[in-house]
């Protein structure tokens, strides 16, 4: 439990918080595993049971195809069986980090997620409590909607529209009266540019969680809050903030763990001959000396790399959590 005390009130006002938010919830503590257990839970293990095989078939069986990585697989030898392809250890590990563009490539994937975490997270941390604020249902559920709406619009769509508000002579340039080579820079200026568009076109959907963890805090806390004088920021800094900081934790975890993982499509839509350089990130990388060189070792190297690198990371954080003290993942 942890107390959160008001000093700015005109009386001292203190409110006991658990971690998720609630006054009156406990955690409960760990049953032990036994055969009793199991019984009680039959029915939840049967219904279990399609789940754990469907998981089995279309996500564990296939990762045989991470043999790939150290085998030698061109064209001709993609359709022959395991054990007559030509084996090559790590030589595939070896050309895909000697590559003069790797280093490079990492720069770009590790800037642009680092970026794309701070600012997604932030944005729709204060669009949902900007939401969680509003009073006016009606109003509060058609801009929910509005916010919603472009998390299903291609990125095709996305990138021609950013293209023609951002591109040298567009209309951010003619509203400017000069050219800020927003789209055109060679620099990790493009990094931001790829982040605030994936911001704008996520920000509704990824408030939907925030806007339900605050939704199970107890309304009784607002209630006391205000009848010793918390004014709005007040009550959003001491009960609504540490009342959704377990689901924060949460979705940086998730979030660290995937930070390899930066899907090429972005990047490739919004990027041009000049940008190239802080353009290109592992996936597209992987998807060049793979698929585009017909090497699909290289490309399967790389990827296992990304997810055994993820995997990593995501331990790491979801071990910092539990040390703070904090939610973890598991």
């Amino acid at each position: 439990m942890k107390l959160v005390r008001y000093s700015n009130f005109s009386k001292n006002f203190i409110i006991s918080l658990d971690k998720g938010g609630n006054s009156s919830m406990k955690k409960k503590g760990k049953q032990k595993f036994s055969m009793k257990l199991m019984w009680k839970q039959r029915y939840l293990l049967l219904m279990s049971v399609p789940f754990v095989i469907w998981l089995i078939i279309f996500k564990y069986i296939p990762l045989w195809g991470w043999t790939m990585g150290f085998q030698e697989v061109k064209p001709k030898s993609f359709a022959l069986p395991i054990w007559e392809r030509k084996w090559v250890g790590f030589d595939n590990f070896k050309k895909a980090f000697t590559d003069r563009l790797f280093s490079q490539t990492m720069i770009n994937t590790i800037g642009i997620s680092i970026l794309g975490i701070a600012i997604g997270t932030i944005l729709a941390i204060l669009f949902a409590l900007m939401l969680n604020e509003i009073c006016f249902n009606r109003f509060k559920k058609v801009t929910q909607t509005i916010s919603y709406l472009p998390h299903f619009v291609s990125w095709v769509v996305i990138a021609s529209i950013a293209k023609m508000v951002l591109n040298d002579g567009g209309m951010i340039d003619t509203l400017f009266g000069k050219s800020l080579h927003l789209m055109s820079t060679n620099t990790p200026l493009f990094w931001l540019v790829v982040c605030l568009i994936d911001a704008w076109k996520e920000v509704g959907w990824n408030a939907i969680v925030y806007l339900s963890a605050m939704a199970g805090i107890d309304q009784g806390l607002y209630e006391a809050a205000k009848v010793d004088g918390a004014n709005r920021l007040q009550r959003i800094w001491h009960i609504t903030l540490p009342g959704i900081k377990p689901t924060v934790i949460v979705l940086l975890i998730m979030s660290i763990g995937g930070a390899l993982n930066v899907g090429m499509e972005r990047q490739m839509l919004l990027s041009n001959g000049i940008v190239q350089d802080h353009a290109m990130v592992l996936s597209w990388f992987a998807y060049v000396r793979g698929i585009g060189n017909n090497n699909y070792g290289v490309g399967t190297a790389i990827g296992m790399f990304q997810s055994v690198v993820g995997v990593t990371l995501m331990l790491i954080a979801n071990k910092i959590a539990g040390w703070l003290g904090e939610s973890r993942l598991m």
